[in-house]
């Protein structure tokens, strides 16, 4: 069933920029914690943070899906996106399951003064689950959701996240997915927002990252997007 009368239909360019960020900044995290020495709590600590916000982020991201995204592709899909969905709620879960042993253990390894080989595995586990995903899904589930999903209706994904993010945090989280995004991309997602909030993360979140980039990997531009084989 499609969606009645003429609409716009997403554009799904955002959730090529949302995984970028993604592959980078997980991809990045195993190696961040194997260089910390067991002894160097304060390192410990930045890499600690920032593991649990990008856990935190990805869960949020799936989250959206869960509850928006996949009801409407199993509405108007058809078959095809009904094995495709089922797929993909398996690998949520494997993944929300890889991302709760992390998190485990996060405290620990932050407060404990432990050696990161434990974590550092959990990392590389989460990593490869969700590499495979997003190959998955931007091959099937992207060009479903440009068939059946409204604009209005994909606009919805992001907001779940962003409210759900701590106002504090959000030029970061905003500034991570900008760091790779296409400029046209961008302005297209800052289109709705209110005025003071797009003058705000177009040149307030960039900075953020940079400055939270810097203290992290040594540099303002890392680069890490890994993709699955």
């Amino acid at each position: 069933m499609q969606p009645t009368n003429a609409k716009t239909m997403a554009d799904v360019r955002d959730m090529y920029m949302v995984h970028s960020m993604i592959r980078r900044e997980l991809g990045l995290l195993p190696q961040l914690v194997r260089e910390v020495a067991p002894s160097d709590a304060q390192r410990s600590g930045i890499v600690g943070a920032h593991a649990k916000f990008v856990c935190d982020l990805l869960h949020l991201h799936h989250e959206g899906e869960d509850a928006i995204l996949w009801p409407l592709l199993q509405k108007r899909g058809g078959e095809e996106a009904e094995a495709v969905v089922s797929l993909m709620e398996e690998q949520h879960h494997a993944i929300e399951t890889a991302n709760q042993e992390i998190l485990r253990l996060l405290p620990q390894w932050r407060y404990g003064g432990q050696e990161g080989h434990e974590l550092a595995a959990a990392l590389d586990r989460l990593l490869a689950a969700v590499l495979e995903h997003l190959t998955v899904e931007e091959e099937r589930i992207l060009p479903l959701a440009q068939k059946h999903v409204t604009a209005a209706e994909w606009r919805q994904l992001g907001e779940h996240s962003m409210k759900r993010v701590r106002k504090r945090r959000l030029p970061l989280a905003f500034g991570m997915a900008m760091y790779e995004g296409d400029p046209e991309v961008v302005r297209s997602v800052l289109a709705d927002a209110p005025r003071l909030a797009q003058l705000i993360l177009s040149f307030v979140a960039p900075r953020h990252y940079a400055k939270h980039a810097k203290r992290l990997y040594g540099t303002t531009t890392p680069s890490g997007v890994t993709r699955s084989p």
